[in-house]
């Protein structure tokens, strides 16, 4: 039971100073933050509105929105799911419990494509294990004269990501395809292959914040092997022809793995290169194909 006594009259001050306690009793990560979004959403404002309105007093009505938020927030289930969407480089996506929560790390990736690619160079993109879609859709944003395709082994991942194509209002091919199948999709090649695939070995999970391990897809996060997930990508990008000759293979990286992953890659047929994230961790792998 709660030690955080609730005040007489609920206000949006009232309300941030309690749950923000309540939250910090619950070990809820970003207490005041997540108290804040829960607000906002449920009053249908802006978050730096509620600096604006600290007197507003909250009506039945606003604190039945509100509770079940802050329920659902105490034991942990990710603020982005409680919301319903998230802001990822430069949209907003939605996302549930049937995908991955982007992170910033994959921001980077994103990036780092477009750096290296300029928009007069019309490519066919394929993205590996798509999940809300949040690559995909931010590479065909930035890129309107590239074709892109995104798969995914789940349904329920696929139905998300076609949603947040429509909500950001892009042309992107989502397709369901298994990594492991004898071939993923067929066609013409693709001049880029990116993915961010499950890459935590279960012996990982203690580590992990309870609102990562118990309420993100365990599908998109979990490998019981996670070298044979891009193990898997290189026999997709190579062996099946579909990466085109001297196109590149963009994946993002479990830290720990870095150079074991990196060694999947052969010098036969990979020129390997290794990239930091921004905290200095190695968590990106360029492979560009040289083919003979």
């Amino acid at each position: 039971m709660s030690k955080v006594a609730a005040p007489q009259e609920w206000t949006v001050l009232t309300m941030l100073e309690w749950a923000t306690d309540f939250f910090t009793e619950k070990k809820v990560p970003v207490p005041r933050l997540s108290i804040e979004w829960i607000i906002a959403h449920a009053l249908g404002i802006k978050r730096l509105d509620l600096y604006l309105q600290f007197d507003r007093p909250l009506t039945p009505p606003d604190l039945d929105a509100i509770r079940p938020l802050i329920k659902r927030r105490a034991v942990h289930e990710p603020l982005q799911y409680i919301i319903g969407e998230t802001d990822f480089y430069t949209s907003t996506f939605k996302v549930n419990n049937h995908v991955l929560i982007p992170r910033p790390e994959t921001e980077e990736l994103v990036e780092l494509i477009l750096s290296e690619h300029p928009s007069s160079e019309p490519l066919r993109v394929l993205d590996i294990g798509t999940g809300s879609g949040c690559i995909a859709i931010s590479l065909k944003k930035e890129r309107p004269n590239w074709e892109v395709v995104g798969v995914d082994i789940s349904p329920d991942a696929l139905a998300v990501a076609k949603e947040n194509a429509a909500l950001n209002t892009v042309d992107v091919q989502f397709e369901l395809g298994n990594l492991f199948a004898e071939r993923i999709l067929n066609g013409t090649p693709f001049d880029l292959i990116v993915s961010n695939p499950p890459y935590i070995a279960p012996s990982e999970a203690e580590l992990m914040e309870r609102q990562v391990k118990f309420y993100e897809p365990k599908l998109a996060l979990f490998a019981e092997d996670p070298l044979s997930v891009y193990k898997g990508i290189e026999r997709i990008s190579r062996a099946q022809l579909d990466l085109s000759k001297s196109g590149k293979l963009y994946l993002e990286l479990n830290e720990n793995l870095a150079v074991q992953i990196g060694a999947c890659y052969s010098e036969n047929y990979w020129q390997v290169e290794l990239k930091k994230d921004l905290s200095g961790k190695p968590r990106m792998l360029i492979n560009k194909l040289m083919r003979k």
